[in-house]
This record gives C-alpha cells, structure tokens and sequence, in this order.
C-alpha cells in the first residue's frame, strides 16, 4: 500500500467511526419517537401533550441529523504535539462523550479556516479530507509550521498541496442548488462569519466573491453561538426573488440549522398576495423615504371634523353632536398613541360622552344612572351617531386605503404635495387592481399605522381571553396532577389545545406581521429602497442585520449606490461597519476582467481585486451582419454549451440572457435547436424540467441576480442597455449578466450591436 493508499484508508476509518454514530444517534431518535408514537393519545390532556412535545423534538433531531449526510467530516486540525481535531458539519461525540468530529462553528474549529504560515499558533498542519458518499476519496495537507515535521511527512506521503479543495468545488457542475462552502472557507470570509452580531454587518463584494455563501454560513454561525437568544425569535432571510431562495433553501439545513424563515420582500406581509409588478420609475416613487408621510397623510385625514354633524334624539330631548366634541375625541385618541383603529375605541367614547353631558346639562334634575345608561344605548343604536363617528374617524384596512388612495388623483396630491402631475397620473390605477411587490411595504407602513381590522380585533381578543382561561385551568391541572417534567408548561398545554404546538418557527412567524427577529440576513441588500428598510427594521427592533450586496450591481432607481449614504441614515454611523470581499471565486480571469473593465468604464464602483482561476477561450464572440442570421447563431452557440456543459445526471446549467423585446424569439429559437440536437429521450427529460432546476435557462438579467451558470450566452447585449430605466442600471444589468458563468461566456451580437456597445 502506497503512503498516499495508507493515509486514505487511516481517514477512512475515522470517517466509518464518525458516521456510524450518527447511525446510531438516528436509531436511538428514531426509536424514541416511535414510542411516544405508540402510545396514542391515551392519557390526560397535559401527558398527551407531553407526547407531542417529545415527538415535535424528536422530528426535528432527526431532520437536522438527516441534513448533515453529506460530507459529514471534512477536516482535520493537527497541533505541534500531535494532537488531532476532525472537522465537520455537526459535532459528535462516543458514548463515553470524547468528541469524534468538531462542529464547524465551535471556536476550536477557527483555525481550520483562519491559520496562516505567519499566524499558526499551536497548529502545524490542516487537512482537507474530500468524501464521495461516505468514501474517502481524497486528503490533501497545507503545512502552516514549515519548521515542524509535518513538511517531510506530507511530502513523503503524496498530501502536500494548496487550495486543492477549493479549486475543485470552484470547476464542479452546476446543479441549480447552491452548495455549502464549509469545507473551503476562506480567512477573510470566516471572520465575517463569526463577528459580533449586535450591530449590522455589511458585506460588500463583487460578483463571484462569495457573499451568500458567507450571509447563509454567518446565519448558521449565529444560531449555534446563540442558541438561546435566537431559538424563539429566529433568524429571517430576505432574497431578491423565488428562484434565488430556491436556489439557496438547502444550504441551512446541510448545516445542521432548519429554524430559519426565507422571503422575499413582498412575501412578507400575511394575507397580502401581491401578483403584479411596477415599472421602474413607478417602483422608485413607492419606494421614496417620503411615502412615510403620505400614508401617514392618508390615515390622518380619516381623522377629521365633518362638515355636517347631526342633532339627535335622546329621551325626546334634541342633543345636538358638536365641532368642539369631535375635536376634543380626536385629541383624546391621539393622546393614547394607539394604532387607528384601536385609538377609536377611546374616540367613540369621548364623543358618547360629550353627548351625555351635554344631554344631562340640559335636564333640571340629577338623572339616575340607569338613565344615563339608556341614553348610551340610544346612542350607541343611532344611525345618525354611527354615520357621524364614522365620518369623524373611519375604521378601515390597510388594503381599502391604499387602493382608495392610488385611485383618487385628488386625494393623492393633497397627500403627497411633493409629487408632480404626471407622477400622480402614473400611480393611480383603478381601485380593483391587484398590488404589486412596491405596494408591500406601503401596506405595512399603513397596517403599523392603522392597527388591526377591528373585526380581527374582536375575534382575537375573544380567543385570546379563551386561551388565557384554558391556560389558568392548565396550570391548575399541572400544579394538582404533578404531571410534567420541564418539557411541558402551561403555554406548551394550551397550544396543543389549539394546534400551535405542530407549527414550526417559520410557521408562526408567517401568520404574524408583527413578528420579531432576532436577526435578519438581507440578500441583494442594494436593491432595496427606503420604505422597504423601514420594513424591516420594523421586524428587527434590536437591529441586528447582516447585508449582504455589491453597489455595482444595483438596478433599482432609489436602491443603494453608497453604503454609508444608506447606513448612516438607517443605524447611525457608530452601528454598522463595512467588510468587503475582493476575491472572485465564481468567474474565470478573462470573464471577471472583461466585466470589471465594463463596469468600471461606465462609472460603477468594482470591489473585485483578482480571481483565482484562469481558463483559456473562457470568452467567445460571435456577430453576425444582422437580425436574420441572430437566432441561428444564439441557438448554435447555445447548444455548444449545452454539449460541453449539460449532463444527463441533472448536473450543469446554461442561461441565455437576452432583452425582453426579442426574449420570445429566442426562446423558441433555442428550444427548436434542442429538440433537433438530442435525443427523443433527453428532449423529453429537459423539456420537462421545473423552472427551479432547468437546466436551460431562457431569461432577462434581473432574473439570474444572485444565481450562477456554467456557461452563459449573452444576447445583444447592446439592446439590453438601450432598453434600461437608466445609464447606471444598464451598466449595473450587463455587469449581472456577464458575471455569472463559471466556466464559460458566449456573446452572440449583431454588428449593429457591436457598433453601439464595446465589449
């Protein structure tokens, strides 16, 4: 047996031990929960939820215990005294509790990422250990003391290399599934993982550079560091669109972690289904820091003095409603500093009994209380009282202002006197039209301005007094029964009474828009506007933020083009701080340099220093004299990636990006062309694929933000700057676009094009 054989079949019975542990942690969770199963739901109310409990545990254990298959063990630390330390996804100890593999995320496992020749500390060697399965199927060791031993040994051995791991990762298939980096963390992106979480972190860095690997692995690192902190809070995700968090849904639970909730912007708000999309200059103005006070504006002028008030009949006495009583109400709900909708209860009161005063001054005797009590009953049954409250103070939902707002242009000026004519003209609509993602965070600034419907509100202070009196009957029960062992309370008891017990984090939080996170990780960061900041910052009161994006790339009219411009205004600038990634580990040389140059010949600032590959012929050109000639060329260029690129086995992704004015025609175009190259049997197979794993892709560039490719065919590309809301957000579109192979980039263009674009 070779050195190099012997020191695979050394890892490979460390790996066998590793596994089988978890083997036999699911078995004996797997057991567990099929007892608690089989008792049924024999049993007092609080023992069968004390079954519940246990079971809900043991579901989850075992989920988190089936994530973690793949690549279970990945490294190994070795010290200057030969000691060992194995690296991977979870931390697994024997029965005698002597630690088999290190959590990736414990403070002893740092230096596996952070250890450098220069500042090794007590380690002499790191290994990357490659699995296939449960396989050891490669080791390589980088010497961080050259003076030690280990130098000799490795090289006699056959394992002394580099980056040899990371390099692999970098040149594998793409499957449509972001993969986990834990194994090829890189010092400057492990530090950003592990900094302090009670500030917002920012990370910038240009396309490639590995920022939501970075966010997703920081958001892991958090839920295991603080653990208690985060575990009934959670931790929320916001991507830029379905496909993006699609693509990154399984990199969480590969990691041990499942409580986390993913949206996206205008998924956020429960109930609210938003189906159509704003243009950009549309997007821009709902999006305006100054919408605040417009909705603001719209709720206040539902608190107001009607030009008629009514005189009522109570007891054959006329009571007049007066001005002076509607501007006293108004001001007593005010000073409650409740919701709307809430702050009304107070103002119907203040009304009612302005009246009642007024009703008894006008008597020449005292009235008995029953007396005062039937003339708020009259009042109470008046239409004319009813009709007056509502003029003054109208209960309303957030949804029926904001369509009654955007189709009144009135209206809207008088609430945002900022807005031009046309401007006013472009946003209103007719009052069924269904709302789009820009109207989401305009609803929740009106919800939080409003407060509930107060039709919810009825029920749910009704169900909240009946949960408050099964709750006191619970711990009646409990405290006489002696039932229960830590794992169920009272709270615990009645939520399985009303089926909360079986709802997960994610589960709870989408019901309730007033949910609070502990943190929250923000994708594609730039793109957002300010109402969308206030948005969430609303859901995240302590702060804590992880955001994550590159100025060069923001498309959105009002989104971020200076990080401290935004910062500041949002945290203060003693609360966040900037970290910047500068390594492109995505793109091939030649690709990142032609969209670097790009980019940066068109004003946008470029974070990107270097990347870590070269491949020869990693971009090609193709032009044709015109339009005709175009298609055949895109669907030629198109199949060659897919021959080189595409396997059967589902792995490898090609995206042909072209402008939505000719996309139809190239969509048709490629199709053809792939009906005609393969077989009946693979055409069958790729026509059939889901949008989430096709593995080619016919799209524009906002579509493939935050996504990558092997290969990317990029069609008149001129066009697609032609066609832009603006000369920035054109740049910011070629530079997504370009920037998303990892193998190869084709540009297909006529000569008309080429004319208007260099590249």
């Amino acid at each position: 047996m070779s050195d190099y054989a012997a020191q695979i079949h050394e890892e490979q019975k460390q790996v066998d031990r590793a596994y089988s542990r978890l083997d036999d942690i699911r078995s004996q969770t797997k057991s567990r929960l099929a007892a608690v199963r089989a008792a049924g739901s024999h049993g007092s109310p609080t023992q069968r939820t004390e079954r519940d409990s246990f079971a809900t545990m043991y579901e989850d254990r075992l989920m988190q215990l089936r994530a973690v298959e793949d690549r279970l063990v990945f490294g190994r630390l070795d010290d200057v005294n030969n000691n060992r330390l194995y690296i991977g996804r979870v931390g697994l100890s024997d029965a005698n509790h002597e630690p088999i593999v290190t959590d990736w995320r414990a403070e002893a496992a740092r230096p596996f990422y952070e250890a450098t020749p220069k500042a090794h500390g007590s380690i002499a060697m790191r290994r990357h250990i490659t699995l296939r399965l449960r396989e050891v199927v490669g080791v390589e060791d980088e010497v961080l003391d050259i003076d030690s031993d280990q130098v000799e040994q490795a090289t006699n051995q056959g394992t002394l290399t580099g980056e040899g791991a990371l390099m692999a990762s970098l040149s594998s298939r793409r499957t449509g599934k972001m993969t986990d980096i834990v194994a090829t963390i890189q010092a400057e992106q492990d530090r950003i993982i592990r900094a302090d979480m009670n500030q917002a972190l920012v990370v910038q860095g240009g396309p490639g550079t590995g920022k939501t690997a970075v966010a997703l692995h920081r958001a892991a690192y958090l839920l295991y560091s603080h653990r208690e902190r985060l575990s009934h809070s959670g931790v929320l995700i916001i991507g830029p669109s379905p496909a993006f968090l699609h693509y990154i849904d399984q990199v969480l639970p590969s990691l041990g972690e499942t409580g986390v909730v993913s949206r996206t912007i205008d998924t956020l708000l429960p109930g609210v289904n938003a189906t159509a999309t704003d243009t950009p200059r549309i997007a821009a103005l709902k999006g305006d820091k100054r919408m605040a006070s417009v909705i603001e504006n719209a709720v206040r002028s539902r608190e107001r003095v009607p030009s008629k008030l009514p005189t009522i009949l109570l007891n054959n006495f006329k009571i007049p409603m007066k001005a002076i009583d509607i501007q006293q109400a108004i001001t007593d709900a005010r000073r409650t500093h409740k919701p709307h909708n809430q702050a009304r209860e107070t103002f119907v009161k203040s009304v009612m009994s302005s009246m009642v005063m007024r009703y008894a001054e006008g008597l020449d005797y005292e009235p008995s209380a029953d007396e005062i009590n039937d003339v708020r009953a009259s009042l109470r049954m008046s239409q004319d009282f009813k009709r007056a409250v509502n003029l003054a103070w109208l209960p309303m939902t957030a949804q029926w202002m904001l369509a009654d707002m955007f189709s009144k242009p009135d209206k809207l000026r008088r609430y945002a006197p900022w807005l031009k004519h046309a401007e006013v003209d472009a946003l209103c609509r007719a009052k069924d039209a269904p709302f789009t993602r820009s109207d989401v965070p305009l609803l929740d600034e009106a919800m939080e301005l409003l407060g509930p419907d107060p039709r919810e509100e009825i029920a749910r202070r009704r169900k909240s007094k009946e949960r408050e009196e099964e709750e006191q009957a619970a711990i009646a029960t409990l405290s006489q029964n002696g039932i229960g062992n830590g794992i169920v309370d009272a709270k615990t008891l009645v939520d399985n009474i009303y089926g909360d017990a079986d709802q997960t984090l994610a589960e709870r939080a989408a019901q309730d828009r007033e949910w609070t996170y502990g943190h929250i990780v923000v994708d594609e960061a730039q793109e957002l506007t300010p109402m969308d900041w206030r948005m969430l910052i609303r859901r995240c009161p302590s702060r804590s933020f992880t955001i994550v994006g590159d100025v060069a790339q923001t498309s959105a009219l009002n989104g971020t083009r200076s990080w401290s411009r935004t910062m500041d205004g949002l945290f203060g600038k003693e609360h966040w701080s900037l970290n910047e990634l500068t390594i492109d580990y995505r793109n091939p040389e030649e690709v990142s340099h032609l969209a670097s140059d790009f980019a940066q010949s068109e004003g946008l600032y470029v974070s990107t220093v270097s990347a870590v590959r070269h491949i020869p012929d990693s971009v090609r050109r193709f032009t044709v004299s015109g339009n005709a000639e175009l298609l055949d060329k895109v669907a030629s260029a198109t199949m060659g990636c897919v021959k080189e690129f595409v396997d059967a086995d589902g792995a490898g992704r090609v995206a042909v990006i072209a402008d939505s004015e000719i996309i139809d025609g190239v969509r048709k175009s490629v199709m053809l062309a792939l009906r005609n190259t393969v077989d009946a049997k693979e055409w069958n197979r790729l026509s059939s694929q889901t949008v989430w794993d096709s593995q080619i892709m016919v799209c524009q560039s906002q579509e493939v933000k935050g996504l990558e490719f092997d290969a990317v065919v990029l069609v008149e590309p001129g066009l697609i700057v032609a066609n832009a809301a603006s000369r920035l957000v054109a740049a910011a579109d070629m530079y997504v676009a370009m920037t998303r192979p990892t193998q190869r980039l084709a540009i297909v263009r006529t000569e008309a094009d080429a004319d208007d674009l260099e590249l």
